[in-house]
C-alpha cells in the first residue's frame, strides 16, 4: 500500500493508528541499480543514511548525494576526496567540505545542538579522526566540546579539563600509539567512554592494532571501542547516548 492509501484507511477507520505506524516502520528503499537508498532509516533509527564516499564512482556518488539531499533537505558524506567535493560542488554550490575530517555536507540552517559530548584526541595527528567524530555528532544535533592534544605523555593536560569531561553525557577518546587515553578518561568519569583507536604510530603500533588491543583490554570500566579510525561510528554512538542524557 502507498502512503496516501494508508492514511485514508486510518481516516476512515479501516485500520488503526498503531497498524499504520507498523507499516511506516518497515524498510522501504529506493532502487537505483547500483545502490538501494534506505529512505526510512531515519524513521526507524533516528538517523538518516550517510554516504561513505571513498571508492564510489563519480556518477554514483553524485546521484546518491542528490537523492538523499532531495529526501531530507540535508546530506552528509564521510571519507570524501577533494576531487569528489569539486565534482559535487559543481552541481550543489552550497555544499561544504572539511579537508581535515574529509566530511562533505549540506546542513539545514539554524540546527539546534543539544546536550554535551566531549571529543578528546591524544595527539594532534589524531585530530582528523577526532574531527570526523565531532562533526558527525554535530550533524546529528549534538553539542560538542573539543579537547585536542591531551594525551598521556602530559597527563596534566587532560586533568586540567576535568570539568569538561565530567560534565559531558559521553566522552570520545581518540588515540593512536598505545591508545592509553581511553583508560585514563574511563577512570575519571561516570559517563560512557567511547575509545577510537587510530592508525597513528610507529611500526609496532601495527596500523592501530596496538591501540585497539589496549582499549579493548582496558581495566577501566564503562569503555566501549569502535573500529580503527572509525570516527563516524564513535560520533553516531555518542549521539545516541547524548540523546538519552538530554531526555533524562
Amino acid at each position: 500500500m502507498e502512503t496516501q492509501e494508508i492514511l485514508k484507511k486510518v481516516k476512515t477507520g479501516e485500520i488503526s493508528v498503531e497498524e499504520a505506524e507498523l507499516f511506516f516502520r518497515r524498510q522501504p528503499f529506493e532502487e537505483m541499480g547500483y545502490a538501494k537508498l534506505d529512505t526510512h532509516r531515519k524513521m526507524r533509527s533516528g538517523f538518516a543514511e550517510v554516504i561513505f564516499c571513498s571508492g564510489k564512482a563519480d556518477a554514483h556518488l553524485l546521484n546518491i548525494f542528490g537523492k538523499l539531499y532531495e529526501q531530507d533537505g540535508e546530506v552528509m558524506g564521510t571519507r570524501a576526496s577533494h576531487h569528489q567535493y569539486e565534482m559535487i560542488k559543481a552541481a550543489y554550490p552550497e555544499v561544504v567540505y572539511d579537508e581535515i575530517s574529509r566530511i562533505i555536507k549540506i546542513e539545514k540552517p539554524g540546527k539546534q545542538r543539544v546536550g554535551k559530548i566531549a571529543v578528546c584526541s591524544a595527539g594532534t595527528a589524531d585530530i582528523p579522526v577526532a574531527e570526523e567524530a565531532a562533526q558527525t555528532a554535530e550533524y546529528f544535533g549534538s553539542h560538542v566540546e573539543r579537547l585536542y592534544d591531551v594525551g598521556v605523555a602530559g597527563i596534566h593536560r587532560i586533568l586540567s579539563q576535568l570539568d569538561v569531561i565530567q560534565s559531558a553525557n559521553c566522552v570520545i577518546a581518540v588515540a593512536g600509539m598505545e591508545g592509553a587515553l581511553a583508560s585514563v578518561i574511563g577512570g575519571l568519569v561516570d559517563k560512557p567512554v567511547i575509545g577510537v583507536p587510530t592508525s597513528v604510530g610507529y611500526g609496532a603500533s601495527l596500523g592501530g592494532i596496538s591501540a585497539l588491543l589496549t582499549m579493548i583490554n582496558s581495566c577501566a570500566n564503562g569503555i566501549s571501542v569502535v573500529n580503527i579510525d572509525n570516527g563516524y561510528g564513535a560520533g553516531y554512538t555518542a549521539t545516541q547516548i547524548n540523546r538519552l542524557g538530554v531526555r533524562s
